[in-house]
Parts: structure tokens; sequence; C-alpha cells
């Protein structure tokens, strides 16, 4: 099936509803489209009763599709080292058919003992495994450590209820946390947030599991500070891919960027004309390639928030 349109799953900020699970439909992937009159889709009512940085994903057979995200309520008024030094290491889930009916969420614990957290939850699928491989940063106080630091951990799992023992997946020199992986050609692109400079770095490897990274300099990306939450996603039949980054410095929501390819990284921010985030502000969240079809019916089951496009559907009424 061809994919025609793009799903945006993401929270809003610690408000009093901030922290849940927002949808954003578009035809493009830069013109956003909210859902549901810009309330909530998903809530959770288990853990710290919040969300943040929800990550959604299709199964390779196409018959199922999951989010997993931070269970994390900044505004229950704890403090950011409180968080990070004693919050919860289990991650949320939701799973679903068709992207409207939506089991009862879940946690699942996948963070070892020593961690302090585990945030933004992300997963892909490995062939070699023929598994997901979910992955998270957490921050741990090693042996040889003077303080904690924040390094990506990792666990397989084929169903998303039964999870393998977490290992170190990838550690930097400084704090690393907002791990995201794409596949472009034969490479593995691992997109993250530099959490001690505050910018976007990127490495890419054959080898998903096992391989060496090799980092790539991709200076007009790294000259942005104040980012985190990054996510990249092809931008329809033109060849260019869109990362996204939160300017969470500046409360600014989501900075599109395109390049041509990965390989090159020839990265360029857009004219402020030329996308169009929607009327909600979005915070670190994920995109989803979806078919024109599964657009339709979410437009319908959900509800439009606005139209941002000439070409996008007329408003209709919140059936959800």
């Amino acid at each position: 099936m061809e994919q025609k349109g793009y799903l945006f799953v993401y929270f809003t900020g610690e408000s009093e509803q901030g922290e849940q699970i927002y949808f954003s439909v578009s035809h493009d992937g830069l013109h956003w489209m909210d859902l549901n009159g810009g309330k909530p889709v998903l809530t959770s009512g288990i853990g710290e009763k919040g969300v943040r940085d929800p990550f959604l994903i299709q199964t390779t057979d196409k018959k199922k599709f999951y989010i997993i995200a931070t269970d994390l309520r900044m505004a229950n008024g704890r403090s950011w080292e409180e968080v990070q030094t004693s919050g919860s290491r289990a991650i949320v889930i939701w799973e679903s058919e068709d992207l409207m009916h939506w089991s009862r969420e879940r946690l699942a614990e996948v963070g070892i003992s020593e961690a302090g957290c585990v945030w933004a939850p992300e997963a892909i699928y490995c062939e070699k495994e023929d598994a997901y491989l979910v992955f998270w940063a957490s921050r741990v106080k090693e042996e040889g450590d003077r303080e904690p630091k924040h390094r990506i951990y990792a666990s397989l799992t084929r169903d998303f209820t039964v999870f393998s023992e977490p290992v170190k997946y990838m550690e930097k020199e400084n704090h690393i946390i907002d791990t995201t992986i794409i596949r472009e050609g034969e490479y593995y692109y691992r997109i993250s947030k530099d959490e001690t400079t505050k910018n976007i770095r990127v490495d890419r490897g054959k080898d998903l599991l096992t391989g060496s990274f090799e980092q790539k300099e991709y200076p007009e990306l790294e000259r942005i500070y104040g980012v985190e939450g990054p996510e990249a996603y092809p931008l329809n039949d033109s060849g260019k891919w869109c990362l996204i980054i939160d300017q969470f410095a500046t409360n600014g929501g989501y900075l599109p960027l395109v390049c041509d390819d990965l390989a090159n990284g020839d990265f360029h921010v857009l004219n402020e004309g030329d996308y169009d985030m929607g009327k909600s502000k979005k915070r670190h969240g994920s995109v989803l390639c979806i078919t024109e079809n599964e657009m339709r019916k979410l437009m319908d089951y959900y509800g439009v928030e606005r139209k941002n496009t000439p070409h996008a559907y007329l408003s209709i009424e919140n059936r959800h």
C-alpha cells in the first residue's frame, strides 16, 4: 500500500493535560492538522499518571501499532534532578490494530536496577534477531564514574510484552539522550541529543546491534542549540528527508529541517511559510508514514482541529 500521509503523536508540555498523547495528521509531512479538537487522544492513569516522548511503530506484518512512552509527569511538581535520579524505570505501552481503537495502557519495567530514569523509548525492527530493538536513555552511575551519566540502553522484544534483559547500547563522551534510529540504504543512522551541549549529533553504521558506528558531521544541524527530541521521516516520493527538532530552550515547539539524503546531511531550516506545525504546540513525539486510507479514517474518527493546506479536508465534528 502506498504511504501518502503522516501521523504525528506527541505531548504538549507541563500543563494539566499536556503530558498525555495527542495526534495530528499531514498530507505532506510539513503542514499538520490537529485531531480530536486538540485534546488528548490517550491518557495514562497508571505509574506516574502522565506520559512524555511518545513513539509510534507499526509491526512488520502490518497487523498492529504500538505506542511506547516515558512514564513521567512533570506537572506533579517534581524537580528534574529528582526524576533523573529516582524516576520510573518503566515505559507506558498502548496497542491498536487500526490507530483508532486502543488497548488500555500498561507498564513494562525495562530499566536496569541502577537506572535513575527511563526516557524517550523508541523501537526499530532488527532483521538479524527477528525482533524489535527497544532503546531509551537512562542516567546511571557506573563503577569509576564520578557522577551519574546518561547513556542509551536497549532490550529486544517480539510482542512489546516480554523484553530481554537490558544492556548498555550506546555511550558517548558526553551525556546522551533522545536517540532515534532510521535506516536509509545499507546504513542505520542514530540521531541523538547531546545532553551536555544541547544540540543534535548523528552517527551511522551497517550493523544495528554489534557493528561500529562512525560519527557524521552535519554543521548546519549541529549549530542549532537548545533542541531535543529529533525525529526523521521521508517526504513522500520526493527522495528528501525531514528532520524535526523540539526547541525546548525557547519553548518554540518543533522546527523542521530538510535534506536531500542522510548520507550528505545537507540539512537546511525551512522558511516559516513553507510549513505549519498546527494549532497546538508539539513537544517531543514521533511521526509515522501511513496510507491515505488510514489518514482519511483517522480524520473522520477523531475530527480535524483545523485545515492547514488548500487540499486539506474541511473540519468535521469530533466523533470520538
